[in-house]
């Protein structure tokens, strides 16, 4: 059972290379494509759409915490990210899988208003899908920018 848990891991990590990886080659041969989201809360302009911009972006300047039928979390706060057991790992990957990409930024920040730390494995695979779906909104941005 431990190897198992132990090559799944091995599997993971390997597949969140290697989207990495591949994420990276696209986005150095289509620059065009990609928007900076600037690092400075400050220097965010609101669009006036909050839901948007915040789907695609970890900064918000809510500090509303929003549940994702997700309480049952609140049980680790102060847990550090390297300390979860394997069970503890798969309960915060499945309430992952259970959202729309357009959730995941909302989701990291309310672990982190809620102090809990997400397991490492568990918090690549949220930002690689939040990037992704970051990537995939600003293509189709500039795709129906080339077709107005």
């Amino acid at each position: 059972m431990v190897l198992v848990i132990v090559l799944i891991l091995i599997l993971t990590i390997v597949a969140i290379a290697f989207l990495y990886k591949q994420n990276k080659r696209h986005r150095e041969a289509n620059p065009e494509l990609y928007v900076d989201v600037p690092t400075d809360p400050r220097n965010v302009a609101c669009c006036g759409a909050h839901e948007v911009c915040e789907a695609e972006t970890l900064l918000t300047l809510s500090d509303e915490i929003i549940y994702y039928d997700d309480e049952e979390l609140d049980a680790y706060r102060g847990i550090n990210s390297d300390e979860y057991s394997s069970e503890q790992i798969d309960e915060f990957r499945d309430i992952l899988l259970s959202l729309q990409p357009h959730e995941v930024a909302g989701w990291i920040k309310s672990l982190h208003l809620r102090e809990i730390e997400m397991p490492s494995a568990v918090r690549d695979e949220a930002l690689m899908i939040t990037e992704d779906f970051r990537l995939t909104r600003a293509a189709n941005r500039q795709k129906a920018h080339e077709k107005e």
